[in-house]
């Protein structure tokens, strides 16, 4: 599977979601194939009934089945799969949205805030971190980068100053 999306939140009463695209824009999405979202570590197949860009990296979506606001709750956070068959130009790459919830700690391994969002910027990818005092977008470069606990889910940067 390849991850083209993470569901951000729900949007309305009727079971809508914005999501956050990875990797591809909302044109290309294939609306015929269905998409797969993990539940309880199982691919389960929805299809899109509707698609609406929102800039260049969202897009509200309905899914087949999604009526509510509390269906659509379930599925915040979520990744939105796809079948690599269906999408043979998409690489496998790692998927940066599943940085997504990590604490960041400083230099000096204090926190400095969580991450809500990942900015994929070509050539440049920018994560973004919630702080006690607000957010701000930090470039999730090699430079910057002290190190990675993947089991605490925790990055620790060398964040410049002024970022946060």
């Amino acid at each position: 599977m390849i991850c083209i999306a993470a569901v951000l939140k729900s949007n309305g009463t009727e079971g809508e979601l914005l999501i956050g695209l990875h990797g591809i824009c909302a044109e290309d999405i294939h609306t015929e194939e269905p998409v797969f979202v993990d539940c309880d570590g199982l691919p389960v197949p929805y299809f899109i009934e509707s698609l609406t860009p929102r800039g260049n990296s969202k897009a509200l979506v309905r899914l087949t089945g999604v009526r509510s606001l509390d269906d659509a709750q379930e599925l915040c956070g979520k990744k939105i799969n796809v079948r690599p068959q269906d999408y043979p130009d998409l690489e496998e790459d790692e998927d940066l949205q599943e940085l997504i919830g990590w604490t960041v700690l400083d230099q000096d391994g204090r926190t400095a805030g969580t991450i809500s969002a990942v900015e994929e910027i070509p050539g440049n990818p920018c994560i973004e971190i919630k702080t006690e005092n607000g957010q701000g977008l930090v470039p999730l470069s090699e430079e910057l980068l002290l190190s990675v606990n993947s089991k605490k889910r925790i990055l620790k940067m060398q964040i410049p100053e002024g970022l946060l």
